[in-house]
This record gives C-alpha cells, structure tokens and sequence, in this order.
C-alpha cells in the first residue's frame, strides 16, 4: 500500500530531508500483536484510536504506548530470556530492553485487559475481568500506579517468554509526534480475553490478518504502513504458532521511512524486510 503523497507532504517533508527544518526527538514505544487462531490464518486484536487524537487519530492499530521510566525496575520478578537476551534482541542495552519488555506488557494490559503475567514461572492469570482487577488497570492507565508495584503486591511474574520480538519502526523525520516502536507478537493466553477498555480507543476488534489488510485497501479502516504490512505479514502464517516460532529468531534493526521519488509521485520507502512480501502482493492483487 504505497499511496503517493500530498503535495503538500512533500513540500513539508522535503523541508527535513534538506536540513532546512529540525527532526523532534522521537519516543521510545512497545507495541504487541495479538494473535488467536482464526481460518487458516492468524486472527489480530485491533483497536481505533479516537479521531481526536494527536497521534494517529482515527488509525487501527495494536495495543502499545510509549515507555515509561518506572518501567525499568529490577525488582519485577521474570520468567523467560533474561533482559541480556532481549537486549540483543532488540539491539538496545539492558536497562531499555527491560523497560521496552515491561512496557510492551504494561500497554497490552491497560488496552485490552490482557494480562502476560502470572503467580509463577510457568503459569498465568485465568481472569482479569474483575473489578479489583478493572481498578488497578484504571490506576495503571492513570499513572497513578507503577507497574513494578502492581506486579510486586500482587506476587505476579513478567511472562516474557510469551513475547516474541517482530520488527521496529522509527517515525519519519517531518512528522510532529515521533516514536521508536519496537513491534512484539504474543498469542491470547488461554482463559483471558480481550474487552473494550481504556480511553484511547473508540472501538476494538477482531479480524483476521487477511481481512484487515483487504478492508484498509478498500478504505474501510484508516492504517499505517508498519500496521498494514504487519497484518500482511502475518497472513501469510498458518496460525499463531507459526508466527511466534519465526519471531524466535528474529532481531530487531531499527527502520525510519524517507522520502523517495517514484516517477513524477513522491512514497515513503518501504522496510527491507517486507519489500518482497509487498511485491508479491501487488502482483496477486493486479
């Protein structure tokens, strides 16, 4: 989906590109796919922002948000790779892979209610739909309650060996609100679920990878590029097994869309790892 851009975009953009306008300072931000099993395909857990908001307004997308500095706490109790391991995942040091870890857990929580977290190593919470629950997730959305905190008094252990690492995205330079997003995959964890929660959204769903893709070419449902070619991505997998054994190997290298001239059109440059699997679905899709 490589729509040419406004003029007026490229004027704005082109401004960056030739050093004549300053890049903002981007955020550090953890995103997660939420998988289930759908028809043949993986189902994804979507959200619409609310279309008054700054960043993103009106756009489907993953449950994530930016990273908070109380996210990297050494005492959160953890099960799976060590934060050494996820910082050479995420070709960052061991503080801001814990941080990115807890964040990513922390976002998927406060947006859909899923928790990736239980009373040991190797188990989960069943539910999360209660109201003591609904209050601490409040809290947490609030930031009136840390997640070290929240994790400590209710005896609960980070489940990172639930995450699987995806790919990362740096907002393009001439935008106004920038973020470096890491993307995670992880599969709804059996006996939770999803539910309409937090502010930020106006409505959740699922679909399956293949229909999110067709309905935001068809204009259905606002996307961004890194929304759109994960859905893409990820349709091409049999079931969410498949998608978190092909994380496994995977390390995280950091891309940031340009400006690039297509003839007479002005497009955003496509991330190397999905310039073949766009490619190939432009040829299907002719």
């Amino acid at each position: 989906m490589r729509l040419p851009l406004p003029e007026r975009l490229v004027e704005h953009a082109l401004r960056y590109r030739d050093g004549e306008a300053t890049p903002v300072e981007p955020r550090d931000a953890a995103t997660v796919v939420l998988l289930r099993a759908g028809d043949g395909e993986p189902d994804v857990y979507l959200l619409r922002r609310q279309a008054t908001m700054a960043f993103a307004g009106g756009m489907c997308v993953f449950p994530g948000g930016g990273v908070d500095p109380r996210d990297d706490d050494p005492a959160v109790a953890w099960a799976g790779p060590t934060p050494a391991e996820w910082a050479e995942r995420l070709a960052v040091d061991e503080d801001k892979a814990r941080a990115l870890v807890c964040a990513a857990v922390r976002e998927t929580f406060e947006e859909s209610g899923v928790l990736l977290a239980g009373p040991s190593a190797d188990t989960l919470v069943d539910d999360t739909t209660g109201d003591d629950w609904e209050a601490d997730r409040v809290a947490l959305e609030a930031r009136e309650l840390h997640f070290s905190d929240f994790l400590v008094r209710r005896g609960l252990v980070l489940r990172t060996d639930l995450l699987g690492v995806w790919s990362g995205w740096l907002t393009p330079e001439f935008e106004p609100r920038r973020y470096r997003t890491w993307f995670f995959v992880a599969l709804l964890p059996e006996g939770q679920v999803t539910r309409h929660v937090g502010t930020e959204a106006s409505s959740v769903r699922w679909v399956a990878a293949s229909e999110a893709v067709r309905r935001a070419e068809a204009g259905e449902i606002g996307m961004m590029p890194p929304t759109w070619l994960t859905c893409l991505a990820l349709s091409r997998y049999a079931d969410p097994a498949a998608v978190l054994e092909a994380s496994r190997g995977r390390r995280v290298e950091m891309f940031t869309p340009a400006l690039q001239q297509d003839g007479e059109e002005w497009t955003l440059t496509t991330h190397p790892d999905y310039v073949d699997l766009l490619a190939d679905h432009q040829r299907r899709t002719r």
